[in-house]
């Protein structure tokens, strides 16, 4: 079943005052943005949420253009950018996401050497979930940028890592490719910016076909892009990188199976990723699978596709699913150090 979502009252003002805090942090601290520097904020109304993110911006960003998406036409929503410079910010803040013809808003902006902040699919969750998500931009310099370099560092020269899901053990006998980062921190990248909330280090096994073993889920992304929760963990039987069989599943879950199958022809297990956002866990979900990606725990991804990684098994044309799994994990050790458990990172 999907995990329900309950209707509630309109956000209060101290959500905004909380989400207000929260914008500053990320304004100051992970994008270093000064009011000398120019700032365009595209938004809608369609939803709670985005009215209230909307509102912190506008408090954190007086002097900022602000254009409201539906009711501007497309030419001057793109005609807001042309004054902007490089390292100048813009704010994407979106029930659903904004769409331009073949304007690819987020791509064409880091062309320009733009910062941006996108948040995309607010409408997904509304009410109490919209508490969550604004928790979830809260941005502790010292624990998201620390603890992301040291899982990186263990990552980068581990040789072996186990899974632990409750008694189901998912074996990672090869090395792992470097570790990536998304913890706010664009000193080192190409682009400075992307989809919000933040909080991840990923990467995956070097060898796809050495990973084997056992694997329990409590979630997963469904055929409707939405976080479904099964009234009880499912396990997938990996064999050379493959899900080969499941156990407990459930109809929704073997959808996703199908279609994968059914377009890639086997169902690959790729990406092993680290979750550290703290606003999210197994207990306290939101509905919109890529927010809740950056769940503090341990997901993988079910199928072919993965931009950041090239395999020589792997067809890129041929990849077309990237499907979230989230562990029921009890603990994840890399060369026999436990890196998680309870909950928690222990680096």
């Amino acid at each position: 079943m999907i995990w329900p979502t309950m209707q509630h009252e309109p956000l209060q003002s101290s959500a905004i005052d909380t989400a207000e805090l929260h914008v500053r942090d990320l304004l100051t601290f992970a994008f270093e943005h000064t009011p000398k520097q120019q700032a365009v904020v595209v938004w809608d109304g369609e939803c709670d949420l985005a009215k209230a993110l909307t509102e912190a911006y506008r408090r954190n960003l007086p002097h900022a253009q602000f254009v409201e998406f539906y009711a501007t036409e497309p030419e001057d929503v793109h005609a807001s950018f042309a004054p902007l410079e490089a390292g100048d910010l813009v704010v994407l803040v979106q029930s659903s996401s904004f769409r331009m013809d073949s304007f690819r808003i987020r791509l064409e902006l880091f062309r320009r050497d733009l910062k941006v902040i996108e948040h995309p699919h607010l409408g997904r969750m509304p009410g109490d979930e919209g508490l969550i998500y604004i928790d979830s931009l809260a941005y502790d310099t010292d624990y998201l940028r620390g603890t992301g370099r040291a899982l990186k560092e263990r990552i980068d020269r581990a040789q072996s890592g186990v899974l632990d899901t409750g008694g189901a053990e998912l074996f990672y006998p090869a090395a792992f490719e470097p570790a990536k980062l998304n913890v706010g921190d664009y000193s080192e990248m190409k682009n400075t910016g992307g989809q919000f909330p933040i909080g991840e280090v990923f990467t995956e096994s070097k060898e796809l076909t050495a990973v084997h073993g056992n694997l329990r889920i409590f979630a997963f992304g469904d055929t409707s892009y939405q976080v479904n929760r099964p009234s009880a963990p499912i396990t997938l039987v990996i064999e050379g990188g493959q899900v080969v069989d499941t156990i407990d599943s459930t109809p929704a879950f073997e959808s996703v199976l199908a279609d994968i199958r059914a377009a890639e022809g086997v169902v690959w297990v790729r990406e092993l990723g680290l979750g550290l956002n703290r606003a999210f866990t197994a207990d306290r979900l939101v509905t919109d699978i890529g927010t809740y990606e950056r769940m503090c725990g341990v997901h993988l991804s079910l199928g072919a596709k993965h931009v950041s990684y090239n395999k020589p098994e792997i067809r890129k044309k041929a990849a077309r699913f990237h499907v979230d799994l989230f562990a029921a994990t009890e603990s994840l050790s890399l060369d026999g150090e436990e890196l998680f458990r309870a909950g928690a990172w222990l680096v």
